[in-house]
């Protein structure tokens, strides 16, 4: 049954440490808010720290601006290497950063930008930080993803990470990494007895500035209209995100996000479909993005040396 949830129900937060990135705008700018209101310490990782930091002197709370360019395999090793140098620990980390578009343009390490930002350097955030979270803080990784991961039928093109597919593909193709990589971290911490949990959430279409970032005719066309017709505010987006992050009933293993009518702000947990579902394409998305970022982590073949 969904689930009537509101951001009034964030339970106190005190003593718990959260990383959100994408933070400077949008959802992640609200979810940081409201759980540095809860007295969370919040590490807001943003790839523009002077935007980052003007968004942090509109807010209260224990907050503190650190950069993070997803994109960039070296700077999300640089970001975590300086949580681990300081002795940080850490309760949450939410997956919250995420591109629409990017031309044509290629990583630093060569990768499509759009699935390097979205998934590639989310997992090697995720794995960089696993070691840093408390075990007795309920600890959590929520990751963002897009109920667009459906459209498509194929999941990600891993045989080239460098290829560029059309626009709104390009989206697709990274949401549905994200969905099947955050099943598959609830999956292999539930393997390993870990206390860390691995949620997967959604905020439905929400006016966000990535509608800005539409690349090409259709999906300037589709976030506009589609944006009259279904778009909710940015804060009641956020409530799945951080409905998932704090809540003693949310659930692993299941979707959770609203429905398509805007004006119900419920949360509905709903199974994961295909090609989300797919167990083995879940388990090679693991080891190419293994491959592509040098980051090992609950595998069999893990190597203590690519932790830096």
């Amino acid at each position: 049954m969904p689930v009537a949830w509101t951001l009034d129900e964030i339970p106190d937060q005190t003593g718990r440490t959260a990383v959100v990135t994408g933070a400077s705008s949008g959802l992640g700018l609200i979810a940081a808010e409201h759980l540095a209101a809860h007295g969370a310490t919040v590490i807001m990782a943003v790839r523009d720290l002077a935007k980052g930091e003007q968004a942090r002197a509109g807010i209260t709370g224990d907050l503190e601006v650190r950069r993070l360019d997803l994109a960039d395999l070296d700077s999300v090793r640089v970001f975590a290497g300086q949580l681990r140098d300081e002795g940080r620990e850490i309760d949450l980390l939410l997956n919250n950063a995420g591109v629409t578009a990017a031309g044509q343009e290629r990583s630093p390490q060569g990768y499509e930008r759009v699935f390097a930002t979205n998934h590639l350097g989310h997992f090697a955030l995720t794995g960089l930080l696993l070691g840093l979270f408390r075990s007795d803080h309920d600890p959590r990784v929520v990751t963002v993803s897009s109920n667009f991961y459906r459209l498509l039928r194929n999941g990600p093109d891993l045989d080239d990470l460098a290829s560029d597919p059309a626009p709104a593909e390009r989206y697709i193709r990274s949401k549905q990494a994200n969905i099947l990589f955050g099943a598959e971290l609830d999956r292999r911490l539930r393997r390993a007895d870990s206390p860390v949990r691995s949620f997967l959430a959604h905020p439905g279409m929400a006016r966000t500035p990535m509608h800005n970032q539409a690349d090409g005719p259709a999906a300037w066309a589709f976030t506009r209209i589609g944006g009259l017709l279904l778009a909710r505010t940015p804060l009641r987006g956020t409530i799945p995100l951080l409905y998932a992050a704090t809540s003693a009933t949310a659930e692993t293993g299941v979707f959770l996000g609203p429905s398509l009518r805007k004006w119900d702000s419920r949360v509905h947990a709903r199974p994961i479909v295909a090609p989300g579902d797919d167990l083995a394409l879940a388990n090679r998305l693991w080891q190419v993005s293994e491959a592509a970022t040098g980051v090992r982590y609950l595998s069999r073949t893990a190597d203590p040396a690519s932790h830096p």
